[in-house]
């Protein structure tokens, strides 16, 4: 009966405390500022990727069509996770709507399954551009170039749908999220102590599925690439191979590595829980600043078009 009261109480108010912090008043301001330039850094670069893609013709090319996902999903990750929990640490509020924070969840897990789903599309169009080079027209024609994307998003979309359904039935009887920021294990601690066997199992299943597909999508496109270098002896070819390859496996790595990093933190109970909720934040943060850095660097398209665009701003200027 009080579960029941609570829930209904809950239902009524739909305000929920969430985790915060733990942070000397001297640093609050400081560690804003910091946050504040890493976020406008990260939305910056990503989107003056999005706009070299979108305006400069040299890029309306399939590769970089499917690549426009890349920023774009990063952009979705960092501005629903990060600002709100720069403005937390400032005003010290510490709550959210129940309403937002499911579909900052929701948004968050898009985004961090999408990582997997994009980098997956982008090595396959890098395997038919080298290892089908002929063939790569007829293949990624703009139908072919939509069904990939479309494919991408939409298997994302609809797991990570179906994990939320699974969990809005999920009778609600706490309000305090134990994370800085709303996901779906933070959303089932809500619960009033029923069984979870079912969302645990589901969340299991589509993490492991994501990884399998994801990664075997990954590591063919990669053999294969590396069969076809070894058989091409052209050193122009490889450079090629190389350089179009190696920003894409160095996200995979880097995500992969802070998601590891992210559950161990989890496992060690020496670890404080301020250091456990930065690690929670690193899987929204690390790529979303670091990819465009990192394309910038390996992709000589980007590059020139980035300095044609400053080039032809400085003549301008000039004149």
């Amino acid at each position: 009966m009080d579960c029941l009261s609570v829930a209904m109480n809950q239902t009524i108010s739909s305000v929920l405390r969430i985790a915060s912090f733990d942070i000397h008043p001297s640093a609050v301001y400081p560690i804003f500022i910091m946050g504040l330039l890493v976020y406008l850094f990260s939305v910056l670069s990503n989107v003056t990727i999005l706009m070299l893609i979108v305006t400069q013709r040299s890029l309306h090319r399939p590769m970089f069509y499917i690549f426009f996902s890349l920023p774009l999903n990063d952009l979705i990750g960092i501005t629903v996770m990060f600002p709100r929990v720069l403005v937390d640490i400032v005003i010290m509020k510490n709550t959210v709507n129940y309403p937002l924070c499911v579909l900052q969840a929701f948004l968050l897990h898009l985004s961090g399954g999408g990582i997997l789903f994009i980098l997956a599309a982008m090595a396959y169009d890098r395997y038919i551009a080298i290892c089908k080079p002929l063939r790569y027209n007829s293949i990624l024609t703009s139908l072919g170039i939509t069904a990939v994307i479309s494919l991408a998003w939409g298997a994302n979309f609809a797991l990570v749908l179906v994990l939320f359904l699974l969990q809005a039935r999920v009778t609600k009887c706490r309000d305090f999220i134990i994370n800085v920021f709303c996901d779906n294990f933070s959303l089932l601690s809500l619960s009033c102590g029923e069984d979870l066997t079912i969302n645990n199992i589901y969340g299991l299943v589509i993490t492991a599925f994501m990884h399998i597909v994801t990664v075997t999508i990954q590591l063919f496109s990669y053999i294969q690439i590396l069969l076809t270098c070894i058989m091409n002896k052209q050193s122009d070819a490889k450079t090629k191979a190389v350089n179009t390859c190696l920003a894409q496996i160095i996200s995979f790595i880097l995500f992969e590595i802070v998601c590891l990093f992210t559950i161990l933190s989890y496992r060690f109970p020496n670890i404080t829980p301020n250091a456990r909720r930065a690690c929670g934040m690193l899987i929204f943060l690390i790529l979303p600043v670091l990819n465009p850095i990192i394309y910038g660097m390996k992709t000589k398209d980007i590059r020139t078009a980035f300095f044609h665009i400053l080039k032809k701003q400085n003549f301008l200027s000039s004149q």
